[in-house]
């Protein structure tokens, strides 16, 4: 019931809307969008300055909508003339006054680009900028005059239409950065990289430039973490180790560096778990080549610590030299092949979206002797076979 009532109020609230706006038609305009005839109430003036003076005198005496009536009849009907790129500036700031951020935002854009060589260029593009961060932080998208749900895409637009109408204001910089904090709040992963590679490239100057290339990293350490992709925490690595060669003096180094621990980590964490699988299949030379890939990946820390005590363990169980990396028996081969086939499924079951029935780990059963070899041709050395890697 609670879910209703939002769904009922909109109703409401869009069947007063038509009836009010059932008695204006509505007309779309290029650069204004629809509105109702009753917005432009009002004669326009023989000339624009008279026009102008109007619209101030409307503004003055605090009647908002028909100043922006008279603001807007000037610019079509005098859309040459001194005033008119003033006029237009009002268009925007009076829909922002009201509120009305979507159509204050266009109004600012129609400014940029049919005036943009008007003295106001700047004061536009800083008024759009300042509506997308709005909509960035949660402002909601308004259907039919009526505020609706939050618009991370309409945030995304706005950031992209900035860029493109002052690509070299200083505000261009920072709309292409936010560009790629939308993306990223929308989780399209591959989307915000390329927006922050353009802040780097485009803008290599801009101190935005530095928080761009961590936040390229920041993205495929997120992007790992969702999907456990080997890929995308290969591609955060690169990108942190590129960050910290090329701004070490800046203060998001020691976070680059946690952040690259915290790759190493979950590296680590997957060879202790091949560690252990070899450990319980008991086939310990393998499982202490990979625990002292542990300890080498990550000194110091309670999984190296760890590391080191089953070696330890093992080397008082099997004794030191059964330990030594060296020639298998030859009749390892096919236990090496069911050994990969049963680490692929553990694998699989170790994966935070799986759905099915734990894998059970077998006993090994010892294997035959070999036959004695006594023919000349049956001297030579046996081939060296290193421990199998799951597949």
């Amino acid at each position: 019931m609670g879910k209703l009532i939002p769904i009922l109020f909109l109703v409401a609230a869009l069947t007063g809307l038509f009836s009010q706006r059932s008695q204006a038609a509505l007309v779309y305009r290029a650069g204004d969008g629809w509105s109702s005839e009753s917005e432009d109430e009002g004669a326009v003036e023989s000339t624009a300055s008279a026009q102008l003076r109007k619209a101030q005198e409307l503004e003055n005496s605090g009647d908002i909508k028909g100043a922006l009536g008279a603001y807007r009849g000037l610019v079509r009907k005098y859309p040459t003339s001194g005033v008119a790129a003033k006029s237009q500036l009002k268009v925007g700031e009076l829909y922002e006054k009201t509120g009305d951020y979507e159509k204050a935002f266009d109004a600012y854009g129609k400014y940029l680009t049919v005036y943009p060589k008007g003295e106001d260029f700047d004061q536009a593009v800083a008024a759009q900028f300042n509506i997308a961060k709005r909509f960035l932080e949660g402002e909601r998208k308004r259907m039919f005059g009526v505020k609706t749900f939050p618009s991370m895409e309409r945030a995304s637009k706005m950031f992209e239409e900035i860029v493109k109408n002052a690509p070299y204001s200083k505000y261009a910089p920072m709309a292409q950065f936010n560009l790629g904090q939308s993306y990223e709040k929308q989780q399209k992963y591959a989307e915000a990289v390329a927006a922050y590679q353009v802040v780097t490239q485009k803008y290599p100057a801009d101190s935005l430039a530095v928080d761009a290339q961590y936040q390229v990293g920041y993205v495929y350490l997120r992007e790992s973490r969702d999907s456990n992709d080997p890929a995308a925490r290969a591609k955060a690595r690169d990108a942190f180790e590129d960050f910290i060669a090329r701004y070490p003096n800046s203060e998001k180094v020691s976070q680059a560096k946690d952040d690259l621990k915290s790759l190493s980590g979950n590296e680590t964490k997957s060879v202790l778990g091949v560690a252990k699988f070899y450990d319980r299949q008991k086939n310990y030379k393998a499982a202490v080549i990979y625990y002292n890939e542990v300890i080498k990946q990550q000194p110091g820390t309670p999984d190296s610590d760890y590391a080191k005590n089953r070696i330890e363990e093992l080397k008082s169980l099997v004794g030191e030299d059964a330990l030594h990396p060296g020639p298998e028996r030859t009749e390892t081969g096919e236990r090496a092949r069911l050994n990969r086939k049963l680490q692929a499924k553990v694998d699989t079951t170790a994966r935070p979206d799986y759905v099915g029935p734990p894998v059970v780990v077998p006993d090994e059963v010892a294997p035959k002797k070999p036959k004695v070899r006594t023919a000349p041709g049956d001297t030579g050395p046996v081939p060296a076979v290193e421990p199998a890697l799951p597949q």
